[in-house]
């Protein structure tokens, strides 16, 4: 739910300053997809009444727009990223990384901060770990100084050291799929992507892209990041919790109208539920956009 409320948002800010609204399908990590979920996403965007400029159905000059067919395109751009000597590979596990940063005390929110155990590794000691059967993930090298500052449309300004906060941060991981981080700036640098807009549970991995944009020399977007949908007790919904989409809701009777009347009402952009649809809701913010973002950051 908390993605279709963003699809929503996303949606509406392209609408509202005469922009272009992009699908992209972003499966890299293939044995978590579940067969169905690119027809189920579709499915629940026209059923609230959702339309897209480019995508996998749609076509578009920047296609293909489904990450798993655009292996080829990061594979080029990766090669860049070694000829510029910006990577390295690493041979640490998940579990050796967080005993170091433990002895050091180096949490961070969103896992524990990579000491750069393997950042100065010899030709000889990397043959060694590879000859013990370690496949290595390549690292991003941060430069240990640059401290990334970037105005977030909704949340405001933020400023983040990398190298403090995550360390080296991973490009492409050791089974052989591209990060995330990677393969998104590499969508919405090809793709002329100049707004993003997401959940906030994504704001603490900005900076890491914005070092990406800039390493591969591409156009920087701007960023809003939407609040998170919780439940009645002010929690975050789990994925288990919210992955069935709509379908509980067409089940239950729910027309679209009312689902877009609850997403504005949950962001600030209605007062009281209301039945409405997507364009009926860009009618009322058309040429508005920043009121929107105003009403979100105030909520």
């Amino acid at each position: 739910m908390g993605n279709l409320r963003t699809a929503l948002l996303a949606w509406l800010y392209a609408r509202c300053s005469n922009g272009q609204f992009v699908l992209r399908i972003e499966d890299l990590d293939r044995p978590r997809m579940r067969p169905d979920a690119t027809t189920r996403i579709i499915k629940d965007l026209r059923w609230l009444g959702l339309d897209w400029d480019e995508g996998p159905d749609h076509g578009g000059p920047y296609a293909p727009y489904v990450q798993s067919e655009r292996i080829a395109i990061y594979q080029h751009y990766l090669q860049r990223l070694r000829d510029a000597d910006l990577v390295y590979p690493c041979y640490c596990t998940r579990a050796e990384i967080a005993y170091a940063a433990s002895a050091l005390q180096q949490g961070t929110e969103d896992g524990s901060r990579y000491p750069g155990t393997c950042r100065t590794l010899t030709s000889e000691e990397r043959r060694q770990r590879e000859a013990s059967g370690r496949r290595p993930s390549l690292r991003f090298r941060v430069d240990d100084h640059r401290v990334v500052f970037f105005q977030d449309i909704i949340v405001g300004p933020m400023t983040q050291h990398v190298q403090q906060t995550v360390g080296d941060f991973i490009v492409y991981r050791s089974d052989g799929v591209f990060a995330y981080q990677f393969a998104v700036v590499v969508d919405d640098g090809l793709m002329h992507i100049n707004q993003v807009v997401r959940g906030a549970d994504l704001l603490a991995s900005t900076a890491r892209q914005i070092l990406l944009f800039e390493a591969l020399g591409f156009a920087m977007p701007t960023f809003a990041h939407t609040p998170l949908v919780i439940d009645n007790q002010g929690k975050r919904l789990s994925k288990r919790d919210s992955s069935e989409g709509l379908a509980p809701l067409r089940a239950a009777g729910m027309s679209p109208a009312q689902d877009i009347g609850q997403f504005a009402k949950s962001l600030g952009l209605a007062e009281k539920d209301r039945l409405i649809s997507p364009i009926e809701l860009a009618q009322i913010y058309q040429q508005d956009l920043y009121g929107i973002m105003r009403k979100i950051s105030n909520d």
